[in-house]
């Protein structure tokens, strides 16, 4: 986030798209709802009435994967009704012309074909972002999980930049982070292409700064994305993996694709909490240690580093992911002497410019916000105050792709994925109190499509894709409209991911989650 969380109550509008926040991030949406009662205008784009529509100003209720041409056609209309901020973009930004060249194309009667949101909405959305001050922008999984992602991304950033939301507070652009350290593991280098602080593995001078310190060679070679990984085993080129807190069986695209894959392998390690069902498939198992069983430190969305204390002792055989980690690399003939996770922060500080003015001693009592460079500096609580990290922010023209897939005769129904409430990813299936509050996949189809295939509540049905089939329970409800279904990724006994295509996002090989095409029957 380029903001901070306890902004959130107090914005003036929050333009939130392609986030179901109050069932994903429930804290964060509890927030957004407060400050819709202290007046605050919400706009919410969404093909689903969520929860967030009943407390919404504006619900733009558009088509799966249409977002770059809505984007798009609030910028033609901002810039030519003169509500841009022209002062900022003189200033702060370059490339005006080249993001005009596409955008003077969606006008609003273009766009309103392509969304299928009225026209008069997408200027009443346009209007409202772009001229209230304390406006700001909220996204999550439904922007990201598409071929176009990256492109979608950036498009917000144009239409942050040219009303000047961005580099104040209670404005910005602000990803709500998927998972509780997606930031932390991110930073930390946890992509196969950075070191810590995004700073690219290609680029020797940067190798040799963890090289000096590691005292040992570094391959300078960007390594293989998740879905990158699966092709390469089935090709031949990739012959074990060691999974960390991940279920790709479950979780990734596609997922018979990914079994495929994965019962390929010549070696398989998981390491993780409970036996996953990619666990199932494992050679090697490392049982490890919980949150609450464990000392360290997470990274939040709001890019704040915070203490994670142990509270109880791990169970049976299972350890602290630094504890596995260490003795296994002095197996393989690199001893790690680290005695604490305080030692491999004081590690991390050393090399992580962001975190060059944290300790454990700083962060103790509620955390620190990067960037925080010297000991002496406070943390930030909102970035691009003066300048952007390259300079001149750049806007970019982004025409609108079509998803993927495209429906057809023989499948002619979209499913769009996501969470819920009462489940959290796959791993709370463990617990009996959410069990018995949702224990089984209820598919969300209008009563229009359930009547056209003879479906009653609660009835099962069959929901097949060109990538395999699975059965479910109906939910008749007018939350997603005629031709749309909505199924979460919770449950293995209904493996959504079986349907989900795997065609992926050219720069951060994300798939696309949100849009399938599918045919629906009676089970």
């Amino acid at each position: 986030m380029t903001n901070s969380l306890s902004e959130v109550e107090f914005y003036d509008a929050l333009f939130i798209i392609g986030s179901n926040t109050t069932e994903a991030h429930p804290i964060i949406g509890g927030m957004m709802k407060r400050a819709a009662r202290r007046g605050a205008r919400l706009i919410v784009a969404d093909p689903r009435h969520i929860e967030l529509v009943d407390h919404a100003a504006l619900w733009l209720q558009l088509t799966p994967g249409t977002d770059a041409a809505l984007v798009n056609g609030m910028m033609h209309i901002i810039l030519n009704e003169g509500w841009a901020d022209r002062e900022f973009i003189a200033k702060r930004c370059e490339g005006y012309d080249e993001l005009w060249e596409v955008v003077k194309n969606y006008t609003p009667d273009v766009v309103s074909k392509i969304t299928g949101v009225p026209e008069d909405k997408i200027w009443t959305a346009a209007e409202l972002y772009a001229n209230t001050a304390r406006a700001g922008i909220f996204y999550t999984l439904g922007i990201t999980e598409h071929t176009t992602g990256t492109a979608n991304v950036m498009n917000l950033a144009n239409l942050a930049m040219i009303t000047g939301h961005v580099g104040v507070s209670h404005a910005g652009v602000n990803p709500l982070r998927g998972q509780n350290n997606v930031q932390g593991a991110c930073d930390m280098g946890a992509l196969p292409n950075f070191f810590s602080d995004y700073r690219s593995v290609a680029k020797p001078e940067n190798a040799a700064v963890f090289q000096q310190a590691w005292h040992a060679p570094l391959n300078l070679e960007p390594g293989l994305r998740i879905p990158e990984m699966f092709d390469a085993i089935l090709a031949g080129e990739l012959k074990a993996m060691y999974i960390m807190g991940e279920d790709p069986v479950l979780t990734d695209a596609d997922a018979n694709h990914v079994r495929k894959a994965i019962d390929k392998l010549e070696f398989l390690v998981v390491q993780d909490i409970f036996l996953s069902e990619t666990a199932k498939y494992a050679d090697v198992v490392l049982p490890a240690a919980c949150y609450a069983e464990k000392d360290g430190t997470f990274t939040n969305t709001e890019r704040r580093v915070q203490r994670v204390r142990k509270a109880v002792e791990p169970p049976g055989e299972a350890r602290a992911d630094w504890e596995i980690i260490a003795d296994l690399s002095a197996r393989m003939g690199y001893p790690m002497e680290y005695d604490s996770p305080a030692d491999i922060f004081e590690e991390v500080r050393t090399l992580t410019p962001n975190y060059a003015g944290m300790t454990y001693d700083r962060v103790e009592a509620c955390g620190l916000q990067w960037p925080c460079p010297d000991l002496d500096h406070p943390g930030t609580p909102y970035l691009h105050e003066d300048v952007f990290p390259r300079g001149r922010g750049r806007l970019m023209g982004i025409e609108y792709e079509p998803p993927a897939e495209l429906l057809s005769d023989e499948y002619p129904m979209l499913l769009t994925t996501g969470r819920m409430l009462y489940q959290y990813n796959v791993s709370t299936r463990q617990s009996p109190t959410l069990e018995y509050l949702a224990p089984y996949e209820q598919t969300e189809i209008n009563p229009s499509d359930a009547s056209a295939i003879g479906v009653s509540e609660g009835e099962r049905m069959r929901v097949s894709s060109r990538r395999g089939s699975v059965t479910t329970r109906a939910r008749l409800t007018d939350r997603v409209p005629p031709g749309i279904l909505f199924m979460t990724f919770h449950y293995r006994e209904t493996a959504a991911n079986e349907l989900t295509n795997s065609a992926f996002d050219p720069t951060s090989k994300t798939a696309e989650f949100k849009v399938s095409a599918v045919r629906i029957e009676k089970a």
